[in-house]
């Protein structure tokens, strides 16, 4: 089980996890089972740099996980939630060199993730337009559905929305269906650029499309952190041994 552990002397975060204590190959003996490898114990090596420090068990709040790109980047800040019982920290965890273990930086404050734009799908849709009408929309229709479909865009707001579950390969960008008011409100305005059998082809393809896929809208989001000042206040004495080993049996 994995166990955080913060110094409260150096505001240091360490991770300890059930691969502290394996053994690291070096070159040529990565690929050879018959060299032994230079054993270690990351977790002995945080203690003893720590000497005389007060250590604490950091609890991570669940669903608190956000990352800046997506998960499978390695090359990546993330941030997620813990605490100590009496006061809640931030910890970003990122590396600066793809062959480097990942660092654990404790943020005295919290975080929010904020909305900063409301998009229109605009390659999609038209990769979709293209593939379900036949004969061909005109390129003016294309350029006026897209112009209104932004314009009404531009005016909601993104609390007033419904989420969907559509998943995208990058966490700061949440997908959301337009409100019954605006879709109407759009399904009106077609007339004026679609005649006859074309809006009956359009209005069918804005109900086909408008709970998912290419007419789901798009909210990026960014990260904002709000840092609080660290009063001065007395550091706590080290803790005892007795303590220390119940860290290590943990």
């Amino acid at each position: 089980m994995n166990q955080l552990i913060h110094c409260i002397n150096c505001s240091t975060i360490f991770l300890r996890t059930p691969f502290d204590r394996e053994s690291e190959y070096e070159g040529e003996r990565l690929n050879s089972p018959s060299e032994k490898g230079i054993e270690k114990d990351d977790f002995q090596d945080f203690l003893k740099s720590h000497r005389g420090h007060q250590l604490e068990n950091l609890k991570i709040i669940e669903d608190s996980f956000v990352s800046e790109k997506p998960y499978s980047e390695p090359m990546k800040a993330s941030y997620f939630k813990a605490t100590n019982g009496r006061e809640n920290f931030v910890i970003k965890k990122f590396r600066e060199r793809i062959d480097e273990p990942l660092k654990y930086q404790l943020i005295r404050g919290d975080y929010s993730v904020k909305c900063t734009d409301l998009q229109i799908q605009t390659d999609a849709i038209r990769k979709q337009l293209d593939r379900e009408f036949n004969p061909p929309l005109h390129e003016s229709q294309i350029i006026a559905f897209l112009q209104l479909y932004q314009h009404i865009v531009k005016t909601l707001d993104v609390n007033d929305l419904e989420r969907v579950s559509e998943e995208s390969p990058y966490p700061l960008e949440i997908y959301y269906k337009m409100d019954d008011f605006s879709l109407m409100y759009l399904l009106r305005n077609c007339r004026s650029i679609f005649k006859g059998k074309a809006y009956s082809a359009m209005e069918d393809f804005i109900q086909r499309h408008k709970d998912e896929g290419v007419l789901l809208l798009k909210g990026i989001y960014k990260i904002e952190i709000v840092e609080r000042l660290d009063s001065k206040r007395e550091v706590a004495p080290p803790i005892s041994l007795e303590k220390k080993r119940i860290l290590e049996k943990a």
